[in-house]
């Protein structure tokens, strides 16, 4: 096979993986908004956005890249804080989602698409194409988020009186 063939088979798993974040994005929402009241959403997001991150250290181990092990962590620490946050402020994690989906990328670019902004070894290898799904979902939530943010600010009023 040649390299045509294997960028045309990458463009179709890009594909796939772009519909399969925006199916997953539409179905959390459409789950969470039967299961959840309006607080209780934005608190299991802001909770979820911890195992979401901690993806990264599950394939620093899967890898056996030692050297990421820092820069993931950090990473991973770095997230937990804004999920937790955003258990009480919205915009943390309406701004959070998207920072990840950003994160996502550039390990997709770095894995898979030689570019990078990472040292060698300094970043964790990803699935092909899974930076792509996760952005997508990533970024696709954090537009929810924003849409939702009045509805969650008005449930936190109440509750507060």
């Amino acid at each position: 096979m040649g390299e045509a063939s294997s960028i045309i088979g990458f463009i179709v798993i890009v594909i796939l993986y772009i519909v399969i974040g925006i199916m997953s994005a539409t179905g959390s929402i459409f789950i969470s908004q039967r299961i959840f009241a309006s607080k209780a959403e934005q608190i299991f997001y802001g909770i979820f956005l911890i195992p979401i991150a901690g993806f990264y250290l599950a394939f620093t181990a899967y890898f056996g890249i030692e050297t990421a092990w820092p820069l993931e962590s950090a990473a991973v620490l770095a997230c937990v804080a804004i999920g937790l946050l955003g258990i009480r402020v919205p915009f943390a994690i309406i701004v959070g989602y998207p920072l990840h989906g950003v994160w996502d990328v550039l390990h997709e670019l770095h894995a898979h698409g030689g570019f990078s902004v990472f040292e060698p070894g300094q970043a964790t290898a990803v699935p092909l194409a899974y930076g792509i799904f996760c952005a997508t979902y990533d970024f696709g939530m954090g537009a929810y988020f924003y849409k939702r943010r009045v509805d969650w600010g008005a449930a936190r009023e109440t509750k507060a009186q």
